[in-house]
């Protein structure tokens, strides 16, 4: 009986929202990518217990892995461009490159000195209707974060709506992003990750709770070196139109601009490479 109130909630709301984004799990920090560095990062994740059947076309996310590929470079102190391939790997019939985004995003310079952390970002792309009720989709993102000692707190009020779709004509809707951390040693930091989705943003904001989604992962980052990136993390989710036990990876490797004065050396992992 339980399972099947659940499964009514979830063809009930499916409209709603735009289903769970599970390609990238991750809260921005405020700082870009160094002006010339470029990140390659690979987005891992696995669902557990998600959705389970086909709906509006949507494909379940139940024992799924998401795969994706992300490059990040800095353009300026302030200024990065980012670029995703969104990737599915799941039986069924359900593998293939899922789509792709594009994600410019400006912060506050450093050297500004300024108290708190402050960005946006915005992205925009296309996912397969298989993946994603709708296929072309616009987010915008601020950004806040700030740091006291050994303790991390990143805020992320996210917007996001569809550009052709079913919810096309349906306005913005509202999915804020929290973590917060401590650093345990220099090296490694412990803390949680909130994720959320209420709905559209008008007369009937926000969504009855359990349409709603809300998520929270326990969650490490390592920082072994400067050029590598690591976070790891294991969610539960809280409502019925939420997935339900994910584990997630970030791994990220950072590659170096140009050595000033050294035009034909390149700096990677903390080693100075010759090319021609």
């Amino acid at each position: 009986m339980l399972k099947t109130i659940t499964t009514t909630l979830l063809l009930l709301c499916s409209h709603l929202l735009y289903g769970q984004d599970n390609y990238e799990i991750q809260v921005y920090g405020a700082k870009t990518a160094e002006k010339g560095s470029t990140m390659l990062e690979l987005h891992s994740n696995f669902t557990f217990a998600g959705q389970e059947y086909t709906q509006d076309g949507v494909l379940p996310t139940q024992h799924m892995f998401h795969e994706t590929i992300e490059i990040t470079h800095g353009i300026t102190e302030w200024f990065e461009t980012g670029f995703y391939i969104f990737n599915a790997i799941g039986l069924d019939n359900r593998t293939t490159i899922v789509g792709s985004h594009f994600r410019p995003r400006v912060s506050i310079p450093e050297s500004w000195h300024w108290p708190l952390g402050l960005g946006l970002s915005a992205e925009i792309g296309y996912q397969k209707q298989e993946y994603s009720i709708n296929d072309v989709t616009f987010e915008l993102r601020p950004i806040l974060d700030k740091t006291w000692g050994k303790y991390y707190f990143a805020f992320n009020p996210v917007f996001e709506t569809a550009l052709h779709g079913p919810d096309d004509k349906n306005g913005f809707g509202f999915s804020p992003n929290a973590k917060f951390s401590y650093a345990v040693t220099k090296k490694a930091a412990f803390g949680l990750e909130y994720y959320g989705a209420t709905g559209k943003i008008g007369r009937e904001y926000p969504l009855p709770q359990q349409q709603q989604q809300h998520q929270i992962f326990v969650a490490v980052d390592l920082d072994w070196s400067d050029d590598w990136e690591f976070n790891a993390g294991y969610g539960l989710g809280f409502t019925p139109a939420t997935d339900n036990e994910v584990f997630k990876v970030i791994l990220g490797y950072r590659f170096h601009r140009k050595v000033k004065g050294s035009p034909g050396i390149f700096r990677a992992a903390g080693k100075y490479i010759h090319f021609n």
